[in-house]
């Protein structure tokens, strides 16, 4: 598959307000599929907000998003389903759901609401649960299982829901360092697979590790959009977090973040 043959997410140019305060200023972005982007910026500059605008949940005041070339808005809500996906950081069920039920939640988009799962949704459902390495999994209770088991789980919706493009919410927050690793080795696979990936982080190592490109957004825009080590520097790290820090290459050419006391020492 070509580069341009790939499927495109794309906002443009959107602009967001609430009541008199902007929030997005003319913020662009083209996600496609099989790669990932990491998102970062300071809390409060907008990343929720431009999410919620690529997913079709809000209407941008001014600007467009577009699927494949073709307004957002021009689809049907089922048609969006099929092709993104938002996995939040976190979901409260209910009901005591196994987690076979909580990603079968996915194929609504499929089927429909009110017809009862049929075998192509349960083969995809547990199509979804093998790439991710939770079948074991299964059959338990989705309220009684870990943080990280939690996130693979909402992701094994998103899969199951058929989607292509997958907008993930700083989807590492509250796991301990295995499942943060553990995630960021199922994003990779996910992108070699086909998956286009745009998530969030504040973790601008998370960002080195996998990122085909990383987005900078500040007051209201994405100041910066580019390959990972060319972005993640310290001057940026400085300008969006306020902390100083050094940048040392490590023994497989990765580039890593120390606080620049440390780096020094």
């Amino acid at each position: 598959m070509t580069r341009d043959s790939r499927r495109r997410l794309e906002g443009r140019d959107l602009f967001f307000s609430r009541g008199e305060r902007p929030i997005l200023s003319g913020a662009s972005l083209t996600l496609r599929e099989g790669e990932i982007i990491a998102l970062l910026g300071a809390n409060g500059a907008g990343k929720s907000t431009l999410f919620r605008l690529l997913l079709g949940f809000l209407k941008p005041e001014r600007g467009a998003v577009e699927l494949d070339g073709r307004k957002l808005a021009s689809y049907s809500r089922r048609e969006t389903a099929r092709s993104i996906a938002y996995v939040p950081q976190s979901h409260a069920a209910p009901f005591p759901y196994r987690v076979r039920d909580v990603a079968a939640l996915g194929r609504i988009a499929q089927s429909g609401l009110l017809r009862p799962p049929g075998r192509e949704d349960r083969q995809a459902v547990g199509a979804a649960l093998e790439k991710l390495g939770i079948t074991h999994l299964a059959d338990r209770c989705y309220t009684e299982i870990s943080g990280g088991e939690r996130q693979l789980t909402l992701i094994a919706r998103a899969l199951a829901q058929g989607a292509r493009m997958l907008i993930m919410d700083e989807p590492m927050t509250g796991l301990d360092y295995g499942y943060q690793h553990k995630m960021l080795a199922q994003l990779s696979a996910l992108a070699r697979d086909g998956c286009g990936i745009l998530v969030s982080t504040h973790n601008p190592e998370h960002a080195l590790l996998v990122a085909d490109r990383v987005a900078i957004l500040e007051s209201g825009r994405i100041t910066a959009d580019g390959p990972a080590p060319e972005v993640v520097t310290s001057a940026m790290i400085e300008r969006i977090y306020g902390v100083r820090v050094e940048t040392v290459n490590d023994e497989r050419g990765v580039r890593r973040l120390f606080p620049a006391s440390h780096a020094s020492a």
